[in-house]
């Protein structure tokens, strides 16, 4: 369903959508939008295929994250909050796996943001993507947990090899094996014009970059879905994916510029 938030200064609208893709008969990807209080949450998940239970661990993580981070006190930050969140989803689906033994050994990767004032706050385990695109430039905010990725990363492997690697799926880091689960957090800035587009590696294994972005920017979220869904699923997608945009329409003043050493690292360096 779209949502549209209220904020005068950082109003956005979000929607999303999913598709089994062209090779299977159920979904393991599951997520969920919503606005309340001119907040966004958006939660993306991807059950690990190959296991029993991928559609029901993506399903589990996607409703505990959303009922405990509404369960935690609104004086908390949207960082801790969401942490703990998705923390709580990850022992959901670790003790349903020890529970009942047909789904032992379920799995699932989860990204979850937040936007509040023009801020975003991103949770992230596995290889779910999460991208900001301003103006014509898309850049990837996360960082693939996969054996592939971890070789770019290293220099083994070049990047342009990524998408067809046949180590791009196995995941060194998901929800579900361990107790507690090791998450990358995200925090930066929007500004008016903005777009977000979060998707599962059915999706960004069969389009450029460059071609999310022009049907990001081209359409409202909701038409962005349909759009990213119908393309993916044109080049013959054989996974389930899932694309879920989030459009910053308000005019909120623009991202400052971070501090900090790493920030003149990056500067320095292009």
């Amino acid at each position: 369903m779209p949502a549209t938030a209220n904020e005068v200064l950082h109003t956005f609208e979000l929607d999303a959508l999913s598709s089994t893709g062209n090779a299977r008969t159920d979904n393991e990807d599951y997520h969920s939008v919503s606005v309340e209080d001119g907040v966004g949450l958006v939660v993306v998940a991807d059950g690990v295929s190959g296991l029993e239970g991928g559609e029901v661990a993506s399903r589990t993580a996607v409703e505990t994250a959303l009922k405990a981070y509404r369960e935690q006190p609104k004086s908390l930050s949207p960082s801790k909050r969401l942490y703990r969140a998705v923390q709580q989803a990850n022992i959901a689906v670790y003790d349903l796996a020890v529970v009942v033994p047909e789904l032992r050994g379920m799995a699932t990767t989860l990204t979850a943001l937040v936007i509040d004032r023009g801020q975003i706050t991103t949770m992230h385990v596995g290889d779910c993507r999460l991208y900001l695109i301003r103006g014509s430039e898309i850049r990837q905010l996360t960082k693939d947990h996969t054996v592939a990725a971890q070789r770019v990363r290293l220099g083994l492997v070049k990047k342009e090899r990524l998408s067809t690697h046949p180590d791009r799926s196995v995941l060194t880091r998901n929800l579900g094996r361990e107790l507690i689960a090791a998450v990358d957090q995200i925090t930066t800035r929007v500004a008016g014009g903005d777009a977000l587009l979060v998707c599962s590696d059915g999706l960004y294994n069969v389009l450029q970059d460059s071609e999310m972005a022009e049907l990001c920017c081209a359409h409202p979220p909701k038409a962005a879905c349909e759009a990213l869904i119908s393309r993916a699923n044109e080049r013959g997608t054989p996974d389930n994916l899932t694309a879920a945009v989030v459009r910053i329409t308000g005019s909120g003043p623009a991202p400052e510029e971070p501090s900090g050493i790493r920030s003149a690292i990056r500067r320095f360096f292009g």
